[in-house]
């Protein structure tokens, strides 16, 4: 029983049974069944060869002996007798009368036939006879013949025999022989079948179970030998090549989760975006007209008042007005709905008009930032005033942070425009990072001097211009803001 369960799970065992089925054994079965109707065949073949011998024997002498049987010549009958029994392959001959009595004989024959049903037979219808008959414990094979004379009449009964048991021993032997070939056959056939199925189909099958077993496992970059026979050769390129489908269909799938992922916080950033907007300039419009009447409030009193404390007080309340009022000009530009004023602008009018907003907000003690290097004449397609605000909250930001020195300088590599701010700052922090520091409301200055949206105001319009942000530490120390904007610019752009 275990060998039989073992040879059911053995992945080789069920295409051999079904060889063994379905061809060796009908191969078998068929050439046994031609060995059996081709002995049989030859069995009759040799009795027809026995009876035509004995026919051509008896006809040879069967005139002669009727002549003697007729003048009752017996010497003359056994003569002719013994010429046949010399011939070789006789066993024996004989002559009877129509009774079936014995009138000459010569060999191994029988004395009387009388009672026999086969002679009277041959007597009654002329015909000859033949079969196999024991005689004198003595398998013969007898072949009868009528005696005739010349006018046509029976006189008389001959009787020749041959040996049974000489043809029965080479059928014998040659049965033997062939069933011997036939369970060689049928050995050489099964050890064929089973060297040649584990070569050419066995071996090539285990492979490729094998190849399957282990991608099942789990490793699914192995790939299966492509040898074996054509067809199991193609069934380990369709395997290969679905393994390698589902490998690209992975990394397509992993592809777009990752990308699903990013639109998803791309979405949940802008949505974050919108409402922070929304709550920003609804809070700038509810602050500006207050602070507008603060303003105008303290004006008035600061002419009413000569007193050098009152004007001291005055100034200061001016002063945080005016610092409240720079912030909510930060709101309302973060809060600004997109660039919608699309216009060709030069490039040095954009520059020159960015550096005179700055230059009016400039401290006694804070570096007037100047512009380095050659600056091409290029015409630009973008909305200047929203461009404009990105290059003043950048070099506002570098004039904050610099000891002495801000520089604005231009660069064109591979159809982009660079516009660099440098300064010569303490640089960011290592726990900072650039993404963070532009995210909006993350500011590096102290409490109560910076909103955080300076940054994220310039990430917002280069977005909305199709540019790019880039903010580092300089190696000499301080930063560099990097505005990039792709050229030419087309109208595309606008939203």
């Amino acid at each position: 029983m275990t060998l039989l369960s073992n040879l059911r799970r053995w992945p080789q065992a069920s295409l051999q049974r079904r060889l063994l089925l379905f061809v060796i054994l009908p191969m078998l079965l068929l050439v046994g069944l031609t060995i059996r109707f081709g002995l049989a065949l030859t069995s009759e073949l040799v009795t027809d060869s026995l009876r035509t011998d004995l026919e051509l024997i008896g006809r040879a002498i069967r005139v002669p002996i009727s002549d003697a049987l007729l003048q009752h010549d017996l010497a003359a009958i056994e003569a002719h007798l013994e010429s046949v029994f010399t011939i070789g392959r006789v066993y024996g001959a004989s002559v009877y009368d129509t009774d079936g009595r014995l009138v000459a004989a010569t060999g191994v024959t029988e004395t009387d036939l009388s009672d026999s049903q086969l002679a009277s037979e041959v007597v009654r219808t002329g015909l000859q006879q033949d079969g196999y008959r024991s005689v004198s414990g003595r398998s013969l094979y007898s072949h009868f013949l009528p005696v005739i004379d010349r006018s046509g009449q029976i006189h008389g009964l001959l009787q020749i025999n041959r040996k049974g048991s000489d043809f029965e021993t080479s059928l014998a032997r040659m049965t033997t022989l062939a069933w011997l070939s036939w369970l060689a056959l049928a050995l050489l056939s099964l050890l064929i079948m089973w060297r040649g199925h584990h070569r050419a189909i066995g071996e090539p099958v285990r492979r490729l179970v094998a190849s399957m077993r282990q991608v099942a496992a789990g490793d699914t970059g192995h790939r299966a030998e492509q040898q074996g026979p054509a067809e199991l050769s193609e069934v380990a390129a369709g395997l290969n090549q679905m393994l390698d489908d589902i490998s690209q269909a992975q990394q397509q799938l992993l592809q777009q989760q990752q990308q699903q992922r990013q639109m998803e916080q791309q979405l949940k950033k802008q949505e974050t975006m919108a409402a922070i907007g929304q709550v920003v300039s609804g809070v700038a419009h509810e602050l500006g007209a207050p602070l507008s009447v603060i303003d105008g409030r303290a004006q008035r009193l600061a002419r009413m008042q000569p007193d050098a404390e009152c004007q001291r007080q005055l100034d200061a309340i001016r002063g945080q007005v005016q610092r409240l009022s720079r912030m909510v000009k930060q709101l309302q530009a973060f809060a600004h709905t997109p660039v919608a004023n699309w216009q060709r602008t030069p490039l040095p009018t954009l520059l020159q008009q960015a550096l005179t907003s700055i230059s009016f907000e400039l401290q006694p003690t804070q570096p007037e930032p100047r512009l380095t290097g050659s600056c091409p004449d290029l015409l630009l397609y973008l909305d200047p005033d929203r461009f404009e605000l990105a290059l003043v909250n950048g070099l506002r930001n570098a004039i904050q942070a610099a000891d002495s020195a801000v520089c604005l300088s231009v660069s064109l590599q591979h159809d982009w425009l660079h516009l660099i701010i440098e300064d010569d700052g303490p640089g960011l922090a290592e726990a900072q990072s650039a993404s963070s520091v532009m995210q909006p409301f993350v500011s590096t200055k102290p409490a109560g001097q910076g909103t955080g949206l300076g940054l994220a105001i310039v990430q917002q319009i280069m977005q909305e211009h199709q540019g790019k942000v880039e903010l580092s530490n300089r190696p000499q120390g301080g930063c560099r803001l990097t505005l990039s904007l792709p050229l030419p610019p087309t109208k595309e752009t606008q939203p």
